[in-house]
This record gives C-alpha cells, sequence and structure tokens, in this order.
C-alpha cells in the first residue's frame, strides 16, 4: 500500500502559514535546508512542495534567489476554488453525482463498466486508508461515472468538486480522518453503485450513490462530535491544571 506524499502534507503547512502572516504576500520563504530541518524533512520534500504550491499560484520559485509567496493569489492557476468545509463540499457532490449516476445508467459501456470493477479492485486492497493510491482509484471511480454520463457540464463539475476533495487541506484532513476507519463500507457502497450501473437502473444507481453520501456525512458528523468533546476534554485539564497550580502558590 502506497504511502500518501509527504510533500502534500508539506504544502499543507505552508500554505496555512502563508493564509496566517507568518509568511506574507510577497516575502521570500526560509532557505531549502531551513524548512527541511523546521518540518523535519528532507529537502526534496521542500523542493517537490514548492513546485506543488507554484503550481497551485501560492508562491514563485526565482531560480538563484529562492520561494517567494505570491502578492496577489493566481486564480488561474489555482482555480479559485471557494473555501468550503467538507460537510458542504459532500452535499453538492451528493446532489451532483447521483443524477450523474443516473444519467450514466442507461448508456455506460461494457467498457466502462469493466473500469469500475478495476477500481472498485484497487479500494478493496488499499482498505482502509486515505492513501494516494486509494484516493486516485476513489476519484477515477466517480469521474468514470461522470463520463458515462455523456453530460460535459456534469463532467466539468464533477471535476471541480473533486479538486475541491483533494486540493483544500480542511477538506483533505476531514476525509483522512474518516476514511481511515470506513474502508469497508465505502468498498461496499460502491459496489452497489456499479451493481446498479450493471443493471441499467437509472433509479438505483441513483439511491445507491446518495446513500454513499449520506453515509459519509454522518461519517463526518460523528469525527466532529468526537472532535468537539476531545477540545472540552483538553480545555478541561487544562483549566484543572492551572486550578491546582493556583491553589499551591496561594
Amino acid at each position: 500500500m502506497s504511502k500518501r506524499r509527504l510533500f502534500h502534507d508539506l504544502a499543507d503547512q505552508i500554505v496555512q502559514l502563508i493564509e496566517s502572516g507568518v509568511f506574507p504576500p510577497g516575502a521570500r520563504l526560509p532557505g531549502e535546508r531551513e524548512l527541511a530541518e523546521r518540518f523535519g524533512v528532507s529537502r526534496v520534500a521542500v523542493r517537490e512542495a514548492a513546485v506543488a504550491l507554484e503550481a497551485k499560484g501560492w508562491v514563485r520559485i526565482k531560480s538563484g534567489s529562492g520561494i517567494y509567496v505570491c502578492e496577489t493569489p493566481d486564480v488561474a492557476s489555482r482555480g479559485d476554488l471557494p473555501k468550503v468545509s467538507a460537510f458542504e463540499l459532500t452535499e453538492a457532490r451528493a446532489l451532483f453525482e447521483s443524477e450523474a449516476a443516473a444519467l450514466a445508467a442507461p448508456v455506460i459501456s461494457e467498457a466502462l463498466l469493466a473500469k469500475l470493477d478495476e477500481l472498485l479492485a484497487v479500494m478493496a486492497e488499499d482498505a482502509p486508508g486515505d492513501d494516494e493510491s486509494s484516493i486516485e482509484a476513489d476519484r477515477e471511480f466517480h469521474k468514470t461515472i461522470a463520463s458515462a454520463s455523456g453530460n460535459p457540464a456534469i463532467i466539468h463539475v464533477v471535476e471541480v468538486l473533486w479538486r475541491m476533495r483533494t486540493e483544500l487541506p480542511e477538506v483533505r484532513a476531514v476525509h483522512a480522518s474518516v476514511c481511515n476507519h470506513d474502508g469497508q463500507s465505502r468498498h461496499d457502497e460502491h459496489r452497489l453503485i456499479v451493481d446498479a450501473l450493471r443493471r441499467r437502473d437509472p433509479q438505483g444507481a441513483r439511491l445507491a450513490m446518495r446513500q454513499h453520501f449520506n453515509r459519509l456525512l454522518e461519517a463526518m458528523l460523528d469525527v466532529a462530535e468526537a472532535q468537539a468533546v476531545e477540545d472540552l476534554r483538553r480545555k478541561s485539564a487544562e483549566s484543572r491544571e492551572r486550578y491546582r497550580i493556583a491553589a499551591k502558590i496561594g
């Protein structure tokens, strides 16, 4: 099973520092060696992260000079992705991809059905997890269904929704928290979608896709609630410690 590429995590951390103002527009990032030591990664990972950030319009790499934060976001490079939550994105995906599945069911080819079977096999091998191989197989699965719909507008929308899924750091973090525990459920849900497509059943395909996203939404809510409880426990422990120290001093 392939591991999530380290430079993606590093790029996410640098983006967070840019957005928080630690690295303001126009600023030169620290050198490769300093960044590698700061984040505990190799210089190769730093170079890969820099290239990825430049491709998305966050920075400019100037040969012989360094890496600079862009003065203004490069909308053309970054695609002007909106800042949305994982929950909001999943609601939108449920809306569009359920209808894409319904449109695909009567017309999907045997070749595309075979491709979906192959992608199911990859996802079964990688479950559970949210590594690069699993994410890519999942993305290809949903894009293949969208392409089978034959509707260019739907294909484009699904492509953009998947960019949000993979390029927005907060969305990807939530998916990682959920997908590390639901590999078998995801595989079973994807299999039900393929079964409905193979039956040429539009309503069944729509329902199977919707149920897949409904379960994902529920899992996200469970993760959010667990995180809220953990945050409350942490704050309570900190308060008790402060009280203990104050009482000892008094």
